[in-house]
């Protein structure tokens, strides 16, 4: 029995080996002649799905912001220019580049002694004027009683004559007394016009002498206003800037001293192109006043002044394009004029449209939407805004869920498997709509707090509202994690 049991095991094996060597060959055989021939093996069809991210359309509200980039300047600017030379004398101890000054606070002081001597001789001259204006109105005086005198004399001359005749023609007076009497009536009428005409010299020299005069007060005048511009007031509280005057240096009349500008009246100015200028126009044509947002990155943190649109350029400018728009600045603390801002401006309103990402807008202006059997539909939309990563758009997709990011592989009627996008590594979870943003807040141990006090405290860069902002956020029991993060970062720990 047991060579039995092993003559069959044996067969066993044998026939196994055998088949397997037949496959083996089979195979071989196989490989060989489709090697050989020249037609490719025909293998069934088959779709290929692909998985793609989609986002709900969701139609609502939206308040899209302009982004551009402008330049804080101040809205009062004052250039102090000499306007007597001279040699200064005296200087305000905040007369230096970025002094603080205040208004009708004295700058500079010029030498005065030679604006003084010349009041001093207009003076003189007014004097002498005015005496030889008395002098002349008492010769009119004089002249007047003269010119008097001069009447009554002709009158009784003329009588005298008058009588002479009458005694000739009663036969008692004589032709030789009527012609006396005619020639001292002409004597005395030759005094009167004499006497008319001193008066008129005197009138004349009454004018001359108020002529005169007039000329002496205006050179009085102008002689005190030279002497009052040798001292130079400042006509508004501001901060100096380009000082180039020394005490004791001479300086020659309109020589342009220094710069005062006033820090708390600024405003920024940003270009636009002509489409986001157009905007930003009502139905008359004129600039509406949104608000926008000035965003300066000091020792990286963001500091953000609020302001108002106020006005445009009246020209475009040579070499120059788009629209030039100024906006007043409110409650500037930590801005100076020159500084270059990152201008952020809220434009109006718009229903009805949906954010989505920009991967998801192709460059035909069409989005790709899910359909019927998960397959992909190319559906135009209108594009009404681009926004950084997002855009504004509004088509007939409403409650559809549309591709976020397009590939060159994806078309119209594929298959695809959505998926929802998955959140960036480190990212922040993005709240839901209409919920606010809670920021991630940090306990800190006493040592770590000690040292970003006396990193802010030592900070020469910081104005000093932000210095107090970030101290007072750092005594809390709990600080913001974006601003420990920020400061550490610029500490280089």
């Amino acid at each position: 029995m047991g060579f039995l049991r092993r003559i069959m095991v044996g067969l066993v094996l044998m026939a196994l080996s055998l088949g397997a060597l037949s496959l083996a060959v089979y195979k071989v055989v196989g490989a060989v002649r489709a090697a050989m021939t020249d037609e490719a093996p025909v293998r069934p069809p088959r779709e290929v799905v692909r998985s793609v991210n989609v986002v709900p359309y969701a139609t609502g509200e939206h308040r899209p912001v302009l982004t551009t980039y402008g330049q804080i300047q101040s809205r009062r600017t004052l250039e102090i220019r000499a306007t007597a030379g001279g040699t200064a004398v005296e200087l305000a101890p905040e007369f230096e580049e970025g002094g603080r000054v205040s208004e009708g606070q004295l700058l500079v002081k010029i030498d005065p002694a030679p604006a003084q001597a010349e009041l001093d001789v207009a003076r003189a001259d007014l004097a002498e004027a005015e005496a030889d204006l008395r002098d002349a109105e008492r010769s009119l005086d004089l002249a007047k009683e003269d010119l008097a005198a001069a009447e009554e004399q002709y009158q009784l001359r003329q009588k005298a004559q008058v009588r002479q005749q009458d005694l000739v023609g009663r036969g008692v007076g004589s032709a030789a007394l009527v012609e006396e009497a005619a020639l001292s009536a002409s004597s005395a009428r030759q005094a009167e016009v004499s006497a008319r005409q001193a008066l008129a010299t005197a009138e004349a020299r009454i004018d001359t002498a108020r002529s005169v005069r007039t000329r002496a007060e205006i050179a009085v005048s102008e002689a005190a206003r030279t002497l009052s511009e040798t001292e130079i007031r400042a006509r508004f509280a501001g901060t100096l800037s380009g000082v180039t005057l020394v005490e004791g240096g001479l300086v020659s009349s309109n020589e342009m001293l220094a710069e005062l500008v006033d820090p708390d009246t600024l405003e920024v100015a940003f270009r636009l192109s002509t489409a986001q200028h157009a905007r930003l126009l009502d139905a008359d044509g004129r600039l509406i006043g949104l608000p926008v947002s000035a965003v300066l990155d000091v020792a990286g943190l963001e500091l953000s002044v609020p302001g108002v649109i106020d006005r445009e350029a009246a020209v475009v400018g040579d070499g120059q394009t788009g629209r030039l728009v100024y906006a007043r600045l409110e409650r500037a603390s930590g801005l100076r004029p020159g500084d270059f801002v990152t201008v952020k401006v809220e434009e109006p309103l718009l229903q009805d449209v949906a954010e989505l990402p920009s991967t998801a807008l192709g460059p035909n202006g069409t989005v790709l939407a899910l359909g019927a059997e998960d397959r992909l539909e190319e559906v135009p939309v209108e594009l009404l805004r681009r926004q950084e990563d997002t855009v504004l758009v509004r088509a007939a997709l409403e409650g559809r869920m549309v591709v976020s990011e397009r590939t060159p592989l994806l078309g119209a009627g594929l298959k695809v498997r959505a998926a929802a996008p998955e959140p960036e590594a480190g990212a922040a979870a993005v709240p839901e709509a209409g919920a606010a943003a809670v920021p991630e807040m940090l306990v800190l141990d006493p040592e770590r707090r000690a040292r970003l006090v006396a990193f802010v405290e030592g900070s020469t860069t910081m104005p000093g509202e932000m210095k107090s902002r970030i101290l007072t956020q750092l005594e809390a029991d709990t600080v913001p994690a974006q601003v420990v993060e920020r400061l550490e970062s610029r500490m280089g720990s």
